[in-house]
């Protein structure tokens, strides 16, 4: 009977190790600029009493624009804009230092500074390969492409 129990204790112990979720990695890049930019519009408007009363069109509706932050973040291989999911309590994050950030569907969840932990969530309004990186890529590729255009272009053999 001991036995059995010392097996069973084994056995869930091995399982909850084996499920448990590694921490997620993040990858590291620079915040380059932040801008504002259109994002919507916010309606207040007002009905009288008379309006309500008689079914008349007497609202007064004020009508501006609402401004979101957005964020240009340089990853190794990709340039991403990105803009706070949290518009109403937005964290400033430090232009020109580096972030740590990890893609998740299609969410961005960025770490803002090097010891906070706190994950703060961002959409991912656009991305770009980098220039640069686009270099460095087709380069290391094929070194015979560059000499002779057409050895990168596989052959058919005639039938």
């Amino acid at each position: 009977m001991r036995n059995f129990i010392l097996v069973v204790a084994l056995t869930m112990f091995s399982a909850s190790v084996a499920l448990a979720k590694d921490p997620p990695s993040y990858d590291k890049g620079t915040l380059l600029s932040m801008d504002s930019s259109m994002c919507g519009t916010a309606e207040k408007g007002s009905k009288t009493v008379a309006g309500e009363i008689l079914g008349t069109d007497g609202q007064h509706k004020n009508t501006e624009q609402v401004l979101c932050q957005e964020y240009v973040l340089q990853g190794d291989r990709i340039v991403y804009h990105i803009r706070p999911t949290d518009t109403k309590h937005p964290i400033l994050l430090p232009v020109g230092d580096s972030v740590g950030y990890r893609v998740h569907k299609d969410k961005m969840y960025v770490l803002d500074r090097e010891g906070d932990q706190k994950e703060r969530e961002y959409s991912v309004v656009s991305m770009r390969v980098r220039e640069d990186a686009k270099d460095t890529r087709n380069t290391s590729g094929n070194v015979n492409a560059e000499a002779n255009p057409s050895a990168s272009i596989p052959r058919l053999a005639p039938q």
